[in-house]
C-alpha cells in the first residue's frame, strides 16, 4: 500500500455517495467523521483482504509519523484534556479531515486553528476524536472475511515521556501554539 493508494481511500470516504468535492474540486466539504469512517468501512470492504490488511499497516505508519507531542498539546488544548486514547482518536479525526490537514497539523501543530471543526470546538466545546477511523479496517476486514483484522504492533504509536512539556502551562502554550491558545485560553471578547 502506498501512500496515494491509502489517502485514495480516505478521499473516496470523505466524498461520500455523491463523490461530491469541495469547493473547486479541492478539498471534499466539511463532513463528520463518524460518516468518513463509515463509508471507509463499505470502500475498504469491496476490496481484497490482503488491501485492507495493507491499509491498516499504512495506517500505522501515518499514527507514527504524526506521534509528535506539540500535536498531543494541541489536542490536549482542543479537547479540554487528552489521554492515551484520546490522542489516539484525535488522530483519528485527523485522517477523517484528509491528507492535508493531517500533513499540516503534523508540521505545525497550530495550523489547526484554522480548520473550520477546530474553530467550531473553541465556541461549543466540542470534543474532537473519531475511534471509528482507528477501526475501519477491522471492520472491513471482519465484514468479508468474517475474521478479525490480523494485528502485529502494540497498537499506534505515541511520543516518549521524555519530550513532554507541561500542558497546563500557559506561557508555554502561548509560545509553542499561539493561534490556538487566542482561540481556546483566551477569554472571549465583550
Amino acid at each position: 500500500m502506498n501512500t496515494e493508494r491509502f489517502w485514495s481511500a480516505v478521499d473516496l470516504a470523505r466524498r461520500g455517495p455523491d463523490g461530491a468535492a469541495g469547493p473547486a474540486g479541492g478539498e471534499p466539504a466539511d463532513t463528520a467523521p463518524a460518516e468518513v469512517a463509515a463509508r471507509l468501512v463499505e470502500v475498504l470492504a469491496a476490496a481484497a483482504p490482503e488491501t485492507i490488511v495493507a491499509w491498516d499497516r499504512h495506517l500505522d505508519r501515518v499514527l507514527g509519523a504524526s506521534a509528535k507531542v506539540d500535536l498531543w498539546a494541541a489536542a490536549y488544548l482542543i479537547n479540554g484534556g487528552c489521554s492515551d486514547e484520546g490522542f489516539d482518536h484525535f488522530r483519528g479525526w485527523l485522517v477523517a479531515q484528509g491528507r492535508r490537514t493531517l500533513a499540516e497539523a503534523v508540521a505545525d501543530p497550530d495550523s489547526l486553528a484554522g480548520v473550520p471543526a477546530v474553530r467550531r470546538a473553541a465556541s461549543t466545546g466540542a470534543e474532537l476524536g473519531c475511534v471509528e477511523m482507528l477501526r475501519a479496517a477491522g471492520a472491513a476486514y471482519h465484514r468479508l472475511t468474517g475474521a478479525d483484522l490480523p494485528r502485529p504492533g502494540a497498537g499506534p504509536a505515541r511520543p516518549g515521556f521524555d519530550e513532554f512539556w507541561d500542558f497546563d502551562d500557559e506561557d508555554e502554550i502561548r509560545r509553542r501554539l499561539p493561534r490556538l491558545a487566542v482561540l481556546f485560553t483566551e477569554p472571549p471578547e465583550e
